[in-house]
């Protein structure tokens, strides 16, 4: 899924610079960072929420506020892709199964959510059958029913010309996936037939193949239950019906949602959440220097957990306080540069390659915000994901391009001169600077990229993520950052290799790469039930694309979170990028 980048300043290059990268480095608790806060509590210390809760609590009562500086996708949990709103789209949407709130890795644990308990796989992999919690209800008090989480996998995978922005999962594996032309224009109340729910509590999944990952597939907010009745297409998202143990109090369009108790949310339906704060505030469109305040202030969380601007973090990270108060860990995620493969002459390897070689990743990484933002990356799977293999296909000297090679690739690809665009995030000052280091790189060889802004909001849908757009402009180039949709080598990357995933709005396989060796290791990986076999083969397709140079990996993505001294129960979990699980967030005794 497509994870927020870290934003940066310009005027803060030199200041991170001069730290140096020894001191980007976070270190576990030292005696440094014992240190009693401005409010007068004492700190947890730095990165003791990806070891353990801090400030645990079960204390209900106040308001928690959560800040980004521009607007998500959407809060339909049918048509998002943002790592952050998987995570905080639970709180109003129950999916069958979901993460068990935990630090690190135990982050990854699979827990059944609305589900009674996990899958029951049939058939080899190929039917999986999960049953319903009883007493489950909306929060008008309705009952929550099978067909209701079967019309919310129809909704979000076969509408894709009304709901474009998650994936496409189901569509791609359900048996007669292709066939379905999803809810809104099928008139009966059958439905897909390949989703079964032969009563209110039961639902059966028939796939056309084998597929050993389902648990995760049915983690994704895409079986969160959707009255039928009640769906409005892409104007759902203005009138949500929850599931979960918050309801929608009122949502302004680019401007804030708040979230109140759902007075119908039972908790002996629901294990998991705890439904602590009274009210829950989403700010939109807040300065990025202004949410930095907000955090260090203990009052808000930065949803999107991009973690302390790059003018705060040389401030922070040199204060043995400040320090104490925060968090760094891998985020599962690769930032990296996606070349289009169909556009001349990116459709040839040899230019492919000379893009390969010509990048400056050091340049690139002090961009980004340094050794604490990321370590220079050479393979498509980052290291915390099951299947990474160390290597690295184009090797150059410190990592800091071979000019000599580019140009002998480019020569091979029978040019002197390319000239292209390259694409960035308007409101992500971090990727601006990062696409602009890499132009300079490319100059040196005789590639020649001119930028282009558009916002993260539409990026997908109207800018690099539309095949036609990108073509008409010219684009071979385009800045991206992807984590694991789920904790396996194959939620990494089905979404950004196979061809079958390629879609006309909305797509997160930039490059467009469409290799059949590919898109069949892929296939047989996920039929695959040995780990450490299914594990091999990813590692293969992982060189493959390497081999193939359709992306340039750039860094293994970290982030360094702010940690709000005035909020209870934060743990920094793996399964959503790094982030704090948002499930269960409360607000401290003041």
């Amino acid at each position: 899924m497509e994870g927020k980048a870290p934003i940066m300043r310009r005027s803060a290059l030199a200041a991170i610079a001069a730290i140096g990268s020894a001191s980007l480095f976070l270190s576990g608790c030292s005696k440094a960072d014992d240190n009693t806060n401005d409010n007068g509590t004492k700190s947890a210390g730095a990165n003791a929420a990806t070891k353990g809760v801090v400030n645990a609590s079960d204390k209900k009562g106040g308001t928690v506020t959560y800040e980004m500086s521009d607007v998500p996708d959407s809060f339909d949990p049918g048509n998002t892709y943002y790592a952050y709103m998987y995570n905080l789209s639970r709180l109003y949407a129950r999916p069958l199964m979901t993460f068990k709130p935990g630090p690190g890795d135990e982050g990854n644990t699979l827990v059944p959510d609305l589900a009674a308990s996990k899958g029951q796989p049939s058939d080899g992999g190929k039917t999986w059958t999960y049953k319903l919690r009883p007493g489950l209800k909306y929060e008008d008090g309705t009952p929550i029913t099978a067909k209701d989480v079967k019309y919310a996998v129809e909704r979000s995978n076969f509408a894709r010309d009304v709901l474009s922005l998650g994936p496409n999962y189901f569509q791609q594996f359900m048996a007669d996936g292709d066939k379905y032309k999803g809810p809104y224009k099928d008139k009966s109340d059958k439905g897909l037939s390949s989703i079964e729910t032969p009563d209110d509590t039961t639902i059966v999944f028939h796939l056309k193949q084998a597929f050993q990952e389902f648990d995760y597939l049915v983690a994704t907010p895409q079986t969160a239950p959707v009255p039928k009745a009640k769906d409005t297409g892409v104007d759902y998202v203005k009138h949500i019906v929850s599931s979960g143990s918050y309801k929608f109090q009122s949502y302004e369009d680019g401007k804030q949602a708040v979230l109140v108790r759902n007075e119908n949310w039972d908790p002996k339906t629901d294990p998991l959440r705890k439904q602590l704060p009274d009210k829950i505030v989403v700010k939109l469109k807040v300065n990025p220097e202004t949410i930095d305040q907000d955090v260090a202030a203990g009052n808000a969380i930065d949803l999107v957990g991009t973690g302390v601007q790059a003018s705060t973090q040389a401030e922070v990270l040199t204060d043995p306080a400040k320090k104490a108060n925060t968090d760094n860990t891998y985020g599962g995620r690769l930032v990296y540069l996606a070349i289009n493969s169909k556009l001349k002459p990116f459709d040839k390897p040899e230019c492919r390659k000379a893009v390969q070689y010509a990048i400056d990743k050091v340049s690139v990484q002090t961009a980004e915000g340094g050794p604490v933002r990321g370590e220079i990356a050479s393979t498509v799977l980052p290291p915390d994901i099951p299947g990474y293999a160390k290597s690295d296909a184009y090797a150059t000297k410190d990592n800091k391009g071979d000019i000599a090679k580019a140009k002998d690739q480019l020569k091979a690809c029978g040019q002197t001169s390319i000239s292209t665009n390259i694409t960035a995030r308007s409101d992500r000052p971090q990727e601006i600077d990062a696409a602009t280091a890499i132009i300079n790189s490319l100059k040196k060889v005789g590639i020649n990229a001119s930028l282009k802004q558009y916002p993260s909001g539409k990026y997908f849908t109207d800018y690099a993520g539309v095949p036609k757009f990108i073509e008409k402009q010219n684009i071979g180039l385009m800045m991206m950052q992807w984590g694991a949709d789920w904790p396996s080598g194959y939620g990494f990357l089905q979404q950004i290799l196979n061809g079958k995933a390629i879609s006309q709005s909305g797509n997160t396989n930039l490059s467009l790469y469409d290799n059949k060796a590919v898109n069949d290791l892929l296939g047989k990986a996920i039929a695959t039930q040995d780990t450490g076999e299914r594990n091999s083969l990813y590692t293969e397709i992982d060189k493959k694309t390497m081999d193939d140079a359709v992306l340039v990996p750039l860094t293994y993505f970290k982030v360094l979170l702010g940690r709000p001294q005035n909020y209870t129960n934060l743990v920094s979990t793996a399964a959503f990028s790094g982030q704090y699980d948002y499930l269960n967030i409360g607000v401290a005794s003041k």
